[in-house]
Formats: C-alpha cells, structure tokens, sequence
C-alpha cells in the first residue's frame, strides 16, 4: 500500500522495510480529521456572522428575473414553507462559508497526510498542480455564477403564463451551491487527468471522453459549415423574403 511508506516524522515507529505501522497511520488519519473539523467549525461560526452580505451575494441572481417579483412586485422575495427551513438555509450557507474560508487548513491536512506517501517527483507534481486547482475551482464557481441568472430564466420561463414562481428559499439555495460545486469540479477535471498521466496512473489511451468530444466538436463544425452566412440575409427584415437564387436554370426549374 502506497500509503504506509516511510513517514518523515521521526517519532513514529517504522517496520525494517520502510513502512509506517497500520494503526499509526490511523492515528495520524485521525488527528488530521480532528484539525480539519475544528477549523471548519470555526469557519462555520464566522459564516453565521456574516449571513446577511452572503445571502444578498447568492440572492444576486434570482433577483434579475421576472419571477423574484411576482409575489411582491418591486420586491425581490422568495418563500419559506415550513418553521425549520429558514434556520436550515443559514446552516447550509454558514457551512459554505465555512468550508471556503478553512479551506487553507484542511487543503493543508490532507496535504500533509499524503506527502510522505509521494516520491520527489510526485511532491513537485502535486505542489504545482494544487496552486493552479484552487483558482481553476474558484474560476468554475464565479462562472456559474455568471450565468446563472440565464440559466434561473430559462428554466422558470417553462412555467405556463398563469402560474406563479413559489421559489422556496432552501430549494434556491441549494441550486446556487450545486451550480457552483458542479462547474468548479468540472474545472478541475482537465488538471486531474494531467495529473494521474504524470504520475503514470491514467494513460491517454485509456480516456475515451477525449474522442467523443472531438466526434461532437466535428459534427457540430460540418453542420455551422454548411448553414448559410449571416451577411448573405443582414439587410433582410424579418417579414421580408429573401432574394431569388437567379441562376437556376430552366431544368433546375423543370425539376
């Protein structure tokens, strides 16, 4: 197990061929578990501080769409449907909070659990490639951001003219961080495949997704190819017909 390699502390009994004791290495599981939870619970606490700016943060999106004001026009409002859920939505943000803001701590912890498990090279792979993965995540996230007053106004635009968008405060809360977490993860899945062929886990054969999105990336190019050019139809309003292909001949007509 690559895992129960020779640890750097010296305190810690090593067996005669260079491997860590299976219950030491549990302890150290343990105490990293214990630092990354105490730093998150602190995290946590400064989230219930700061719920109010962070809320209005997240809110951002729902607000540019028609439907925040269909309850109280003029105002942007979402619903609550039950005596536990607004205090459930502040846990669910103040955990967010908290896992972004102790994020150092336990990066750090499971950082310093799987180094002595790394050979030289592997330690300079992973340093490298962990400083581009957090602004790669935090990137996906802003992202998603972005766009999500788009995407919040094409999924209600579903919804029949005489219905009204009862939005309830948990269920929008949770569709920002899955939105967030989704496209921040999806960012990093480009530098986890460079990363495991590096250290001769995944080789390039064995990535299928690779050819499926280049057959997708073809057939979409062959099919914008063959549509007509925009500046062909630029002058044309939009009740007025175009113009007549005039070189037909007489048998093309015929036909």
């Amino acid at each position: 197990m690559a895992l129960l390699k020779r640890s750097t502390k010296a305190d810690q009994p090593i067996s005669d061929d260079g491997r860590m004791p299976l219950m030491e290495h549990l302890r150290e599981l343990r105490k990293r578990i214990i630092y990354a939870i105490l730093a998150l619970v602190v995290g946590v606490i400064i989230g219930f501080l700061v719920f109010d700016p962070v809320w209005a943060f997240l809110k951002g999106p729902f607000c540019a769409t028609d439907a925040a004001q269909q309850l109280r026009p003029g105002e942007c409002t979402l619903a609550t449907g039950g005596i536990f859920q607004s205090f459930f939505v502040t846990l669910k943000v103040a955990v967010g909070v908290g896992a972004v803001l102790s994020s150092p701590v336990w990066l750090y912890q499971l950082w310093a659990f799987v180094t002595p498990a790394l050979y030289r090279t592997e330690k300079r792979y992973a340093v490298g490639f962990l400083a581009i993965a957090v602004p790669l995540f935090v990137g996906g996230g802003a992202l998603a951001y972005i766009i999500m007053d788009t995407s919040l106004a094409i999924l209600l635009g579903f919804a029949p003219a005489d219905t009204v968008a009862l939005i309830q405060i948990d269920e929008y809360i949770s569709y920002v961080l899955i939105m967030m977490l989704i496209f921040g993860v999806s960012f990093e899945l480009p530098l986890l495949l460079i990363f495991l062929n590096l250290v001769g886990v995944l080789k390039h054969a064995t990535v299928a997704m690779v050819l499926l999105f280049a057959v997708a990336e073809l057939v979409m190019y062959l099919r914008e190819k063959r549509l007509p050019k925009e500046d062909d139809f630029a002058g044309l309003s939009d009740d007025e017909a175009s113009p007549l292909d005039l070189s037909a001949t007489d048998t093309d007509i015929d036909k």
